[in-house]
Parts: C-alpha cells; sequence; structure tokens
C-alpha cells in the first residue's frame, strides 16, 4: 500500500456552510448540558425555529463558534463524541435507503456519497486498505481543525455507529488513530472506540476488519417503498411490454445513482458490456442512455418527495446530483415546480 499522503486544508473559508443537521446536533447536546443555547444561536444570528428546516445551511464559521461556546459553558471536552452520537441518528433514514440498494458493506462504501457532499463543507471520508484492515479515513477541509477534537470526534462516531449498525455481523473499530494530542479524560473515547488508540497522528482515521467488505448488509423487514405511490419493481418494469435488458439496466442505474459520477460506461462496465454495445441495445428500442437516466430519475423522485422522512438534499443525493440545487432545477423542468413546491402541493 502507498504510504500515507495529508493534502494541506485550506484556511477557512467563510463561505463554507452546513446543513441544519449539524447545528441541530449540537443544539440536542447543549441542551443535554443545560448551558444557555438561544443565547448562543442568537449570537450568531440563527433562530431556532428555522432549524426544523433540514435544507436550510449555515455557516461552518458559526458552526465552530458553538462548538467552542458549548464546550466552554458545558465543560465538555467530549463534545463532538456526543453530537456524533445524534447525527448517526438523524442520518439514519438516508443510510435505510442506501440499503435498499446495496447487499454487502463492499456495495455500501462504493456508494455512500461523502461526508462533504451529505454534511455540508467540512470534509470527506475516504476508505483506504492496509494489510488486513480497511480504514476510514476522515479529511478535513479546514486546517486548524485537524488539532481540535469536535469535528474529528463527531464524524469518526457517525462513521464507527453507521457501520457497526449496517451489517448482520458487527464490525467493531479495531484500532483509531486521532490527528489531536491525547486529552487527560480518554474514557468515553475507549468506550466508543476501545483502547487501542493512537494520538498526534498524521491522519485520523478508524480501522475495520478487511474480511467485513463481504459482510451481507441487514435488510428491512418492512419494505420502505410500500408508503410511496408504486414501487420499485414498477419502476423497474416501467413500459406496457416487460423487457429484461431495459429492466436490468433500470435497476443498475438505480443502484449506482447515490455515487454520484453516473456515465454511461460506468453503468456499461457494470453490465460487463462495451459502451457500444449499450449504446445498439438502447438504439434497437429507440431510446437512449440519457433518456432512460432521466426517467428513472423522475420516477424516483416522486417516490422519494412522498416520504417526509427524507429532506430535498437526502434525494438529491440519492437521485445521483452534485447539489440540492440541481436536483431541483431538473425537477422544476420536468413539473414545472420545484420539489418543495410539489411536496407542500
Amino acid at each position: 500500500m502507498e504510504a500515507d499522503s495529508v493534502d494541506k486544508a485550506p484556511a477557512l473559508n467563510p463561505e463554507w456552510s452546513v446543513y441544519s443537521a449539524s447545528i441541530n446536533a449540537l443544539v440536542q447536546t447543549g441542551d443535554m448540558l443545560q448551558v444557555p443555547m438561544d443565547r448562543f444561536l442568537a449570537r450568531e444570528g440563527i433562530d431556532r425555529a428555522a432549524l426544523e428546516n433540514p435544507d436550510s445551511r449555515y455557516s461552518v464559521i458559526s458552526l465552530l463558534n458553538l462548538y467552542e461556546s458549548v464546550a466552554l459553558a458545558g465543560e465538555c471536552p467530549d463534545l463532538g463524541l456526543y453530537t456524533g452520537r445524534i447525527s448517526h441518528i438523524n442520518r439514519l433514514n438516508l443510510q435505510l435507503y442506501m440499503s435498499t440498494v446495496c447487499k454487502t458493506f463492499r456495495e455500501y462504501l462504493n456508494l455512500m456519497p461523502s461526508v462533504l457532499r451529505f454534511a455540508g463543507d467540512i470534509g470527506e471520508v475516504k476508505i483506504r486498505a492496509e494489510g488486513d484492515y480497511i480504514r476510514l479515513q476522515w479529511h478535513p477541509l479546514y486546517e486548524e481543525s485537524r488539532q481540535h477534537r469536535f469535528l474529528t470526534d463527531e464524524l469518526l462516531v457517525t462513521s464507527a455507529n453507521i457501520v457497526n449498525s449496517l451489517c448482520i455481523r458487527p464490525i467493531p473499530v479495531l484500532k483509531a488513530h486521532f490527528t489531536y494530542s491525547e486529552p487527560e479524560d480518554t474514557a468515553l473515547l475507549r468506550s466508543l472506540f476501545g483502547d487501542d488508540l493512537s494520538f498526534d497522528q498524521p491522519i485520523s482515521c478508524l480501522y475495520f476488519t478487511r474480511e467485513s467488505l463481504d459482510y451481507p448488509l441487514t435488510q428491512m423487514h418492512v419494505d420502505l417503498t410500500r408508503t410511496m405511490p408504486g414501487s420499485f419493481r414498477s419502476l423497474v418494469d416501467e413500459g406496457a411490454v416487460k423487457d429484461a435488458f431495459l429492466s436490468e439496466l433500470r435497476t443498475t442505474i438505480l443502484q449506482l445513482l447515490p455515487a454520484g459520477e453516473m456515465t454511461i460506461d460506468l453503468v456499461a462496465a457494470q453490465l460487463n458490456v462495451s459502451r457500444r454495445t449499450l449504446q445498439r441495445r438502447l438504439s434497437d428500442r429507440d431510446t437512449q442512455f440519457v433518456q432512460v437516466l432521466q426517467s428513472v430519475r423522475q420516477n424516483l423522485s416522486l417516490r422519494y418527495l412522498s416520504d417526509d422522512r427524507l429532506g430535498i438534499t437526502d434525494i438529491a443525493f440519492l437521485l445521483g446530483y452534485s447539489d440540492q440545487s440541481s436536483f431541483s432545477s431538473a425537477f422544476k423542468s420536468w413539473h414545472g415546480v420545484s420539489p418543495r413546491e410539489f411536496r407542500q402541493n
């Protein structure tokens, strides 16, 4: 395996933002610690009631300021460990939908949107192999956050809880590395990550057994799509006459959408055919790849929007769009209204 390289993260950009879920997790923890949360929010110009909108965004600077205020007032250096547990729960709906298109942990890792996309402008998670381990690495956007616990702890706890809840077999953390220095009290860190902890490391990361890649994901007994208009099977078998090739193509697109980069070459490779063969088969059916892709996205969007548990941002990621605005523009071109307006009506 290649030696680790640590890309130098840039200085804090005032334009960087996070979704309300990150602020909400911190607010919930602050309330538990009985600190003056409303005063801290007002100082950052944040209305608590407005945080109920899961698609609203707030400055990363405000998030960091709130972390400092809550940690100081609550005398809680472990603050990020608590918010990480809340963030895991807040993201369960997205994780559950991901499990409907993945069968193994390996497939899940290949499709899971990066933290940079579904949490905001704070960093991303990368997966690397190392001998008998797989390593989940946290790469922050903000350079100075490498030496502070809050964001690192939050993202690593969130990731560890997600990983250990996905499969039938447990996937515990085997060892953990942190870029920050060892705190005076490591009791909660050890409770969450085990006793094999290393500090002042070049990269914050979690180690899991490599054999877990082939562990089967837990499949829900109750179909998430049952409450939606139509089913995923009706989407796959769209058309008056079932076409095995088109059904397989739509299934493949549905499975690959959360990866974000949807191309005809990627789909052809997944189907084990050449790009030219795929184009020819589509031409024989008087259609094109982009038309099938749009059809899948358009129909899926209606199914996802019927589930109020999914935010507009979650839906955008499940459909493979780079951001919420791209999805909103596409949806408006299909239906003449924005996703939010459609859901309200």
